[in-house]
Parts: structure tokens; sequence; C-alpha cells
């Protein structure tokens, strides 16, 4: 009686659908309220530092002399207080996972050099050639 009742759940699971996905080649589809990691706009960023402050979990760091905005991927908690405080709203949550990674590892962006003035300077070089 025992080997028929183990018959019928090999059977069952042989002509049923998996229940995993075949990862990687099937990626996952995120649904649209995911919290996922967080993604920065460095070029409107002001590096005020508010989303360092708000961190819970200390994973944000904003060098402003350096114009670096730094964050650690696995000390991330997901929780948005960054993006919910950010005064530039620079910050936003994408839809995946922060990659399996064998270290952690502390992703840093770098401000670009503001050209000062660039508009301005360009008049002035075409009145100069006049």
């Amino acid at each position: 009686m025992r080997v028929l009742s183990f018959t019928k759940t090999a059977l069952k699971n042989l002509f049923s659908k998996p229940a995993t996905r075949p990862y990687p080649l099937q990626p996952r589809d995120y649904p649209e309220r995911t919290r996922g990691h967080i993604d920065i706009d460095i070029d409107v960023c002001v590096l005020c530092g508010i989303c360092a402050k708000k961190c819970p979990a200390g994973a944000i760091a904003v060098d402003r002399a350096a114009g670096n905005w730094s964050i650690e991927r696995f000390g991330c908690i997901q929780c948005a207080a960054c993006v919910e405080n950010c005064p530039k709203k620079c910050l936003s949550m994408g839809r995946s996972y922060t990659d399996p990674a064998p270290k952690k590892h502390t992703d840093v962006y770098q401000k670009p050099p503001a050209e000062a003035n660039a508009p301005e300077a360009a008049a002035k070089g075409d009145t100069s050639h006049a």
C-alpha cells in the first residue's frame, strides 16, 4: 500500500510544471513596488549628507570635500529612508536586488567636476574674436 502512494506522488511530480524557474535563463520579473537597491543620479546630487544621516544601517557615506557618494550594498536594508528624505530627489529604489558576491563591497560615485561659468566663457570667447 505504501509503494502505491509513493508512485502516485512521483507520477504527479513527473507530469506537473516545475515549482522553480530556470535561473539564469529566465530572469526574475520583480513587482512594481519592489524595494531593491538604491540608485543615484549623481549629477543632480548636491552631497548634502541627509541620506547618510537618515540611513539606519549606516550604509551610506558622503564626502563633500572629495565629491564622493558611497553605499555599502550589503549593509543597506532597503528601507528607503534615504530616498524619502533626499531634498533633491536624486535617489530612487531600483527594482532588482544586489547581485551576490563573495565579499562585501562599497560602490563609490564621483561627482563630476562642475565646469564653472561654461556659457559665460563661451560668450566671452566669441566677443574677443570679433
